[in-house]
């Protein structure tokens, strides 16, 4: 099974960092996940916030082998802007970046002077932005006045070889999955691995692409599974801390984190994502570490691994 790991929430440093994905590399992991883009997070205090894109092009280089994503949230960027930068990390380290995208939510990011509109304008937004930046990788001249995306006489070079990278979007909402149908190769559900909720999201995405003429089962799947090798499911510790680090899931009821959380020993988690990954169609399971300090995320990695 291809795996991959997410470490994510700033809760390391950058030199720990590297090592991890270092280690992930020799332990054959697929990919790696780091913190995206983000303005300041308030609950850090004094703690380091990086900056995703930087840390992203600064782990392709220190690497060989491993695929590197990191978040990429529309309203941080210009579409000629993103999709320049883009394919610079591809002419770099050609088929390496995940290029995942999605709209975000942290009003934290107001307080470096980004615009924060609704999530319904910056789903629209981020459609705007894809369709852009799909014709400037295919190499053409844009101009577009869109409600949020205006370019005029637009070009970069270089473009990918293919004149396109392949797309990945985190998404759960109807609206979302909307801009999953016209434009993902890969879906990343952003939902825990409960049967019901990743139905009902299946079953709009599914409305979508028919209303666009696409088979919904050429997109991919991607899934963040909040995964603790070695500890005791039954540790209130190990709820408490997803909730504390997935506060947009905090209506799941103490039953419903059974089948969010994989927990136990190395052959058990294993054998749960394996399952999840078969149930749910998932070309990419993403086993979340996020939060867990260096030594315990080594110590992850070598169980996952």
């Amino acid at each position: 099974m291809r795996l991959a790991v997410a470490l994510g929430w700033h809760s390391l440093g950058f030199e720990e960092l590297l090592d991890l994905v270092r280690h992930a590399e020799v332990a054959g992991f697929e990919a790696v996940f780091v913190d995206g883009d983000v303005s300041q997070i308030p609950g850090r205090g004094e703690g380091d916030v990086l900056d995703g894109w930087t840390v992203t092009a600064a782990l392709l280089a220190s690497t060989e082998r491993i695929q590197i994503g990191s978040i990429r949230l529309v309203h941080h960027w210009n579409a000629a802007r993103l999709a320049q930068a883009t394919a610079t990390l591809e002419r770099i380290a050609p088929g390496r970046l995940r290029f995942l995208i999605s709209i975000g939510g942290q009003p934290a990011d107001q307080c470096f002077g980004l615009p924060l509109p609704s999530a319904g304008e910056r789903a629209t937004w981020l459609d705007e932005t894809l369709w852009a930046v799909r014709r400037l990788w295919r190499g053409e001249e844009v101009t577009t006045r869109g409600r949020f995306v205006r370019l005029s006489g637009a070009r970069i070079r270089p473009c990918p070889p293919s004149g396109r990278l392949p797309i990945e979007i985190a998404a759960a909402r109807p609206q979302m999955l909307q801009v999953v149908a016209t434009h993902a190769d890969v879906w990343d559900i952003n939902l825990p691995p409960i049967p019901s909720r990743v139905e009902a999201a299946e079953q709009h995405l599914a409305a979508a692409c028919r209303s666009r003429g696409r088979n919904p089962q050429e997109i991919r799947r991607s899934m963040w599974i909040f995964t603790r090798p070695l500890g005791d499911p039954r540790d209130p510790k190990i709820r408490n801390e997803f909730r504390r680090l997935n506060p947009w899931f905090a209506a799941l009821s103490d039953d419903q984190l059974d089948e969010a959380i994989v927990s136990g020993s190395p052959e058990v988690c294993q054998r749960r994502i394996c399952e999840i990954a078969e149930s749910m169609r998932l070309e990419l399971p993403v086993a979340d570490l996020s939060g867990l300090p260096h030594d315990a995320a080594r110590r992850a990695i070598d169980a996952l691994g």
